[in-house]
């Protein structure tokens, strides 16, 4: 009974406002269970609802869930659009297609990397969106000529794996300043440019040493 009144507050809430009321936006500390919970849902019902969420341990904040049991018929074919963006600053957001991006890039500098230094090549790319001296998107922050060299020989076109995109989502969330706010990284032991040698070292993190 609790469960039918609830999906009946939802019918009539959709019918009053134009904002569709079945998704819910991931905040720190939610899990799949906890949610499930607090929409009256089993946690089978709300994975079912949600059939893009692969891993139900692995969601991130601002994500959106749909709180509703989803029927058998086709889904819509829709484009990404800025209801299912996630928040990085007041001033940005990120798509799944920057996301992917995102993760791409980590996979090709930074492969054969320990978490964090994954983690932290996320960051650097995030924290250069954030700032005056560069292009104000992930896209643009990527492809902008001379900084990442994936881009020039192609490795950025390989699809990320998934610790890759694991790192994304941390450098997203609980671990988004673990370069202290770095705009750049290099390896010393293989550039052949030194410039960055004499910027200011915030961190070193596996075989990169990442600089203001």
């Amino acid at each position: 009974m609790k469960k039918l009144m609830f999906l009946l507050i939802l019918l009539v809430s959709t019918l009053l406002f134009t904002t569709p009321s079945f998704a819910y936006t991931v905040e720190k500390g939610d899990t799949m269970t906890k949610i499930a919970r607090e929409h009256g849902l089993s946690l089978n019902e709300l994975a079912k609802a949600n059939p893009q969420v692969k891993d139900l341990d692995q969601i991130f904040i601002g994500q959106h869930i749909h709180t509703h049991e989803m029927d058998n018929s086709p889904e819509p074919n829709i484009e990404i659009s800025s209801s299912n963006q996630v928040r990085i600053s007041e001033q940005e957001s990120l798509s799944e297609n920057d996301i992917d991006l995102l993760a791409r890039i980590v996979r090709a500098e930074a492969q054969s990397e320990p978490f964090e230094g994954k983690v932290a090549v996320a960051d650097v790319v995030l924290n250069r969106v954030e700032s005056t001296q560069f292009p104000n998107t992930i896209k643009k922050v990527i492809y902008q000529p001379g900084q990442f060299q994936p881009v020039a020989n192609g490795q950025i076109n390989k699809p990320a794996d998934k610790e890759s995109i694991k790192a994304v989502h941390a450098a997203l969330t609980d671990m988004r300043n673990i370069t202290e706010n770095s705009l750049f990284f290099y390896n010393p032991v293989i550039a052949t440019n030194r410039w960055l040698d004499t910027r200011k070292t915030s961190v070193v993190i596996g075989q990169h040493v990442f600089k203001y």
